[in-house]
């Protein structure tokens, strides 16, 4: 009878056992769209402490391993992590150009697998425009009128999103000062060329936006200090360029970007 009793119930652990196994087998089998979004989520956490962080390298050593995700969240972040490796005063002339073209690829994907995301509108203008540094001043103020409706679209399914309400405000800027030969070529480009001046920001463009997002957020960017100054110093407004300036020379210099507005 015990004999009996111990081989039953070591058939019932047996069975349980050959259950758990087949239940987790199920689960795991049934459930791996379930556990790829968990990662996803995952690896967008720790890229984002990263990001945080400044660990420009190491992030973008975890993002690009996920180069082929159909995820947008995956893919704008690795094009703005690519562009950021872009920028690092050790990154190489070479691997500078191939990262820029990279990152305009990622950002290109992201958008084609969710257009509604702001974030890879905004940065699918943004590596658009670096991209044009490359490809001449021709191709550069061709992709302007582009990279400005991504923007704008950006900021419709955003409106809170300041860094690209700043970058409406760069490019006003940019036109604003584009010099004559420029001007030139855009007109032969465009039936009504792209313009802007700096009377024009004063009223109703760059200048008041790069004053809203100070007053929304006084440590927002050190760009957007820097263009505040820019912008008063063509307005030949020296007392308040010299303000805005100052904070932007002020700034904790944290990115490397900020190192170059310093």
């Amino acid at each position: 009878t015990q004999v009996l009793r111990r081989s039953l119930q070591r058939g019932l652990v047996l069975s349980t056992g050959s259950f758990l196994v087949y239940e987790a087998h199920k689960l795991i089998s049934g459930s791996a769209e379930v556990h790829a979004s968990f990662k996803v989520e995952d690896v967008i956490e720790q890229a984002d402490y990263l990001y945080g962080s400044g660990e420009t390298e190491k992030l973008y050593r975890l993002l690009v391993q996920h180069k082929n995700s159909d995820d947008a969240e995956l893919l704008w972040r690795l094009a703005r992590s690519s562009r950021d490796l872009a920028q690092l005063g050790t990154t190489s002339a070479e691997e500078k150009k191939q990262l820029t073209y990279d990152s305009l690829e990622y950002a290109k994907k992201a958008l084609e697998k969710n257009e509604s995301n702001f974030a890879a509108h905004k940065w699918y203008g943004i590596c658009l425009s670096d991209v044009g540094d490359y490809e001449g001043i021709k191709t550069k103020i061709g992709n302007a009128i582009v990279i400005k409706e991504h923007f704008q679209r950006a900021v419709e399914l955003n409106p809170k999103d300041a860094t690209t309400i700043h970058l409406i405000g760069i490019w006003c800027y940019s036109f604003a000062e584009m010099p004559w030969y420029q001007r030139k070529i855009a007109a032969t480009l465009f039936a009504t060329p792209p313009t802007s001046t700096f009377q024009e920001g004063v009223a109703n463009s760059h200048l008041k936006l790069f004053s809203c997002l100070y007053a929304a957020d006084p440590n927002f960017y050190s760009k957007n200090l820097l263009f505040l100054g820019k912008t008063y110093l063509k307005l030949n407004n020296k007392k308040m360029a010299l303000l805005w300036l100052s904070k932007a020379k002020e700034y904790p210099a944290q990115t490397e970007e900020d190192k170059q507005v310093e």
